[in-house]
């Protein structure tokens, strides 16, 4: 594996994220050729209206899925994440503090897309394994040797979320966006329709990062998420990253 990386400060306003090391590593064995970035490119296709997120490994892409913990605390999370310089209101979030990015995820403990049916069979809460799409909002965080986490929030914070998030305390949404992995190629097309970022063609910078995330499930009735010992959401190994540095390098390309 190349541009490895274990632990993740941020600079001015999160961007450009530095590689720092980790003294502890998470194993998992699930790092293999299947999360090996070779490529990655955001394209507007214009006559359509529409972004396509893809990213090439050296194996093929979303073979390898999560195995089953058998619960929700500890339940592991694989990812190729696209971070990216958009505001976290873009995707229909209050303004704050963070990193919007674009995350494919696939995890079977559970089911965090209640509005879709991502294996088509008409159940709605059995396809957490099946790779689908979050909007998330990532944030430093040390408490995990991956330095990333999805940033939560109490009941008492005054936080607006996209009408299709999954309800949980964290900044995530569930778009519901098509996902498609052929061969070397995952992909996923986002309507430029449902982004905030106003008139004009889509123009931001980005880059690319496979993962592996686990969810630290807090009690019931805890209010405090974001003061517990390990995040709700946090990143623990990171595969690969395109750039080699997270300096988010790459920018829309036209079709």
């Amino acid at each position: 594996m190349t541009r490895r990386t274990t632990l993740f400060t941020f600079g001015l306003m999160l961007l450009p994220w530095m590689l720092a090391p980790a003294a502890a590593q998470q194993a998992t064995s699930y790092d293999n050729a299947d999360f090996d970035l070779t490529a990655a490119s955001v394209t507007h296709m214009v006559d359509l209206d529409l972004l396509v997120f893809e990213q090439q490994v050296a194996g093929t892409a979303g073979r390898t899925t999560p195995r089953a913990r058998g619960q929700l605390d500890g339940a592991p999370v694989l990812g190729y994440v696209f971070p990216t310089t958009l505001p976290p209101t873009a995707a229909g979030f209050s303004q704050t503090d963070g990193t919007l990015a674009l995350a494919v995820t696939s995890h079977p403990d559970f089911d965090d897309t209640p509005l879709w049916d991502e294996n088509r069979d008409g159940n709605f809460g059995n396809d957490g394994v099946t790779w689908h799409t979050h909007w998330v909002v990532l944030v430093p965080d040390t408490r995990v040797p991956g330095g990333l986490s999805v940033k939560a929030f109490t009941k008492a914070d005054a936080v607006v979320l996209p009408p299709t998030n999954p309800g949980m305390p964290m900044y995530m949404d569930s778009p519901g966006y098509a996902v498609t992995t052929r061969a070397q190629a995952l992909r996923v097309i986002v309507p430029v329709s449902r982004l905030w970022i106003g008139e004009g063609a889509p123009a931001f910078r980005y880059d690319a990062v496979t993962c592996y995330m686990e969810v630290s499930a807090p009690a019931a009735g805890d209010a405090h998420a974001a003061d517990r010992d390990k995040p709700m959401l946090g990143v623990y190994e990171v595969f690969d990253v395109l750039s080699g540095s997270l300096t988010l390098p790459y920018t829309v390309g036209r079709r």
